[in-house]
């Protein structure tokens, strides 16, 4: 029996250089429901190569969620509709036939665009270079019984770590605002026990760098925590700022 197939039109964001000007080029496709919307691109990019046109550049790497390489504004929203996911777990089938699609990158003035549907957001990368490394050595992996931490606390700092570092926060947020990727790092150190040497010199150094890189203030929009794939709560960002009005009493400003 032959297959179901979803005729889409798509509009997708194309800019040749950072410095070119971009728009929106329409183009059509007939895929199955149950293709990937990273492998509808691929599908795409085959097409466009086949007529010795120039593919459409986008990230992508693990494709399962976890990386946060992938990142794409669908139709308004970061990641696409669904909540929770990222992009490469969004399926065609959440679409109907005859859907026009807006596709365009995550827009932000700390991720200039560097080809069509890619950016550049080597800025949270060097927000974690400002906040460091733990310097405690905590060894091989120790018995569950010996572990000095309340269940609570530890799976509140696992939440906080399941940052994928994507940046849909960003791209949600109408202040372009990094605090919900830059409160989570903060918390998964802050609330352990080998986080405790570094906890205010590490606040002050990410919120100073962030700053730097030109990420907006919070908006109180609650956008980032309704966006994000990995469901980040903004009680980091409370969290945040809790540790970083600690760390101005009770420590000098660091140099980062």
């Amino acid at each position: 029996m032959e297959e179901k197939k979803l005729n889409l039109t798509l509009k997708i964001w194309r800019q040749p250089a950072p410095d070119a000007a971009g728009s929106f080029q329409e183009y059509k496709i007939s895929v199955s429901p149950d293709t990937s919307f990273l492998e509808m691109l691929d599908e795409l990019n085959n097409e466009l190569e086949s007529k010795n046109l120039d593919p459409i550049a986008f990230e992508s790497d693990c494709r399962e969620g976890i990386c946060g390489t992938c990142g794409l504004v669908i139709n308004g929203h970061p990641h696409g509709p669904l909540p929770k996911i990222a992009t490469c777990q969004l399926h065609m089938r959440n679409f109907k036939d005859g859907d026009t699609i807006w596709v365009e990158p995550f827009r932000a003035k700390a991720f200039p665009v560097i080809k069509d549907l890619m950016v550049d957001r080597s800025a949270f990368d060097r927000i974690m270079e400002a906040g460091g490394f733990i310097s405690v050595n905590t060894g091989s992996v120790p018995d569950g019984n010996t572990i000095p931490i309340p269940k609570d606390i530890a799976s509140e700092a696992m939440d906080s770590a399941s940052c994928i570092g994507c940046g849909a926060c960003v791209a949600a947020c109408k202040n372009a605002s990094a605090m919900l990727f830059v409160s989570a790092k903060v918390s998964q150190f802050a609330l352990l026990p080998q986080g405790q040497p570094e906890r205010y010199r590490r606040v002050q150094a990410m919120v100073k760098k962030m700053d730097e890189l030109g990420f907006g203030a919070c908006s109180n929009t609650y956008a980032c925590e309704a966006e994000c794939p990995k469901g980040i709560s903004i009680k980091n960002i409370a969290r945040m700022n809790r540790e970083f009005i600690a760390a101005k009493v009770k420590t000098e400003e660091v140099d980062a």
